[in-house]
C-alpha cells in the first residue's frame, strides 16, 4: 500500500501553496506599475509629514508598490517597481527574496527606498543588480510617537520604508532583498 511520508507530505503542500496564486503573479505594464508607484508614494505621505520631506528632497525614489510575500516554512517575496528621478519613471525593477524559518500565509507590503545623494542614486543605476545589505545598506525610517525620524537616519544616503495600508511596518527588513533592472 503507498504511505507518504512526513516529508512528501510538506513537500506537496508548499508546492500547492506556491501554485495556487501563480495566475495572479504575471507580470505588471508600465502603466500599472506607475500607477501603483504614485499611489504608493500618497499613502506613504498621508502616513508621516516628514516622509513627504524626505521625498521631496531624494535625489530618486524607487518604489515597489505591491510586494507579496508568502510562505509555509519556506518564504518568498515579489514586486515589480520603478525609479523615479526626478518624479518621473526611468526604469523598471523587480525585487525578490527568500527566507526560511517559521513562517505561515501570505502578507502585502509597499517599500520606498530613496536615494539621498546623487552618488547613491548613480551607484545604484550603474549596477547590474543590487542586493541590499551587500552591494548597498538601507536605513529603515522609524517614526518617533510625535511623528519625528531618527536624526540618525536622515543622515543616511539611502533611506527606505516599508508599510501597508495599516500604516509604517517597523518588524521587517530589506536585507536580502535583491534588485533587478527589467525591460518594460
Amino acid at each position: 500500500m503507498f504511505q507518504l511520508t512526513r516529508g512528501a507530505i510538506i513537500s506537496t503542500l508548499v508546492t500547492l501553496l506556491l501554485l495556487l496564486p501563480a495566475p495572479l503573479l504575471r507580470a505588471d505594464s508600465k502603466e500599472t506599475i506607475d500607477t501603483g508607484s504614485l499611489a504608493a508614494l500618497e499613502k506613504l505621505r498621508a502616513h508621516s509629514d516628514k516622509a513627504g520631506e524626505l521625498l521631496d528632497k531624494a535625489a530618486g525614489v524607487l518604489v515597489f508598490p505591491d510586494i507579496v510575500k508568502m510562505g509555509f516554512g519556506v518564504g518568498g517575496e515579489y514586486g515589480e517597481g520603478t525609479l523615479l528621478v526626478p518624479g518621473k519613471p526611468t526604469s523598471y525593477f523587480v525585487t525578490a527574496g527568500g527566507s526560511f524559518g517559521l513562517q505561515v500565509g501570505v502578507q502585502k507590503k509597499s517599500e520606498v527606498i530613496l536615494f539621498m545623494t546623487d552618488e547613491a542614486l548613480k551607484k545604484f543605476q550603474n549596477s547590474s543588480g543590487w542586493k541590499v545589505g551587500v552591494d548597498g545598506s538601507v536605513a529603515l525610517v522609524k517614526l518617533g510617537v510625535d511623528g519625528s525620524i531618527d536624526s540618525n537616519t536622515l543622515r543616511q544616503s539611502v533611506v527606505g520604508f516599508i508599510f501597508s495600508n495599516k500604516g509604517l511596518m517597523y518588524n521587517l527588513t530589506l536585507e536580502g532583498s535583491k534588485i533587478t533592472r527589467i525591460a518594460r
